[in-house]
């Protein structure tokens, strides 16, 4: 099977070099670059399953670069800042970055994160169809988790592993409530780094693709969380 690759972005050659040698001896294979301009040139040329991208970077920035691999791939981004500010953190999350982690950084939690965004990324798909309870159809709309795959109105959306698995779960339990920090838990699976409203930027990403419609819409609960309306038919 060959190795999974990983883009490393940072324009500190030490914190670039030392990350490589973590996730080389995970049997990684990487390739660092210093800059905005020779990540995306990197990105065309080396494929990367992931890409470790620092936010602070001489001429283009991370959140460039993040916006520009957006428009045309769904490949996983973990950015990587100094930064600790909550507008950062949503700001990249907004612009399409699937974690965020901030420096300095745990080895462990580093490979631990490339790790677990890879899991959701790359689901092994089952010879066999896994049971219904795996697919969530609606009127319009079917939520496939066996395939990571959303279709809506007759056209398949694309959405990454998170916003999926947020979807899938809010649908396959209608009309219950849950806080940001049920969410969290359910959709993330390990004690994210991070506040509660990274839950906010994935239903702002989701609304902004699913229109609500007659049968069903995604709701806020003002004080509480979010829950997926199932409205009666008939």
């Amino acid at each position: 099977m060959p190795k999974q690759k990983i883009l490393i972005v940072d324009d500190d050659t030490n914190i670039s070099e030392l990350i490589s040698l973590y996730l080389n001896k995970e049997c990684f294979e990487t390739r660092c670059e210093e800059n905005g301009e020779d990540a995306l040139k990197a990105f065309s040329e080396f494929h990367p399953d992931l890409i470790l991208l620092d936010l602070m970077l001489p001429g283009m920035d991370g959140y460039q670069v993040c916006r520009e691999i957006r428009r045309h791939s769904q490949t996983p981004i973990i950015m990587l800042s100094a930064k600790g500010e909550v507008f950062d953190k949503v700001l990249g999350l907004e612009l399409g970055a699937d974690d965020y982690i901030i420096k300095p950084f745990d080895s462990k939690e580093l490979v631990a994160r490339v790790k677990a965004v890879l899991r959701r990324t790359f689901v092994e798909k089952p010879e066999e169809p896994k049971e219904e309870g795996q697919i969530v159809h609606l009127p319009d709309l079917t939520v496939n988790l066996t395939n990571y795959s959303v279709t809506c109105m007759g056209e398949h959306l694309d959405m990454p592993p998170k916003e999926l698995e947020l979807l899938y779960f809010l649908a396959s339990s209608p009309n219950q409530v849950f806080t940001r920090e049920q969410l969290l838990d359910h959709i993330w699976g390990y004690e994210y780094v991070g506040d509660s409203r990274t839950v906010d930027v994935h239903i702002k990403r989701l609304r902004e693709k699913l229109k609500d419609h007659d049968a069903w819409s995604l709701s806020t609960v003002w004080g509480i969380g979010y829950r997926f309306e199932v409205k009666k038919q008939g």
